[in-house]
């Protein structure tokens, strides 16, 4: 199967390392264990605490795997009480930018219709299986 590199970035107006909790909430998906990776520096400035990256990196596959990783960013940034915008870059370069506000206010159906959109525009990335 052919796999698709991501790389992940969090801007969070929030202190508690919006980065590291979508990590965390992704690691949650069976299908995406394993997947979602730090990127970042590999050491930590003197006196910092927790990890390097500030941003992550996820390999992915066309499918099951994209769609879990789809609703579990959805499903994350809805949850988030603070403004939050979460960018995620395919190999290619195309960036594909979603906010918390901008889902907090949508319906289920909306959602489902936005999860749909996320993972079509990250397989439109994917290189052709043979």
């Amino acid at each position: 199967m052919t796999e698709l590199r991501v790389g992940i970035s969090v801007e969070d107006t929030a202190a508690d390392g919006g980065v590291h909790d979508l990590r965390r909430r992704l690691a949650t998906e069976p299908e995406l264990r394993g997947r979602i990776r730090a990127d970042g520096p590999s050491t930590l400035p003197p006196g910092a605490m927790g990890l390097p990256a500030d941003a992550l990196l996820a390999f992915l596959e066309p499918g099951g795997v994209l769609t879990t990783f789809a609703a579990g960013l959805v499903t994350w940034l809805a949850a988030r009480r603070t403004e939050c915008t979460v960018t995620v870059t395919r190999s290619d370069g195309t960036q594909i930018t979603v906010t918390s506000t901008r889902i907090r206010n949508l319906t289920a159906q909306q959602r489902a219709e936005l999860i749909r959109e996320i993972t079509a525009a990250l397989d439109e990335g994917a290189p052709e299986q043979e």
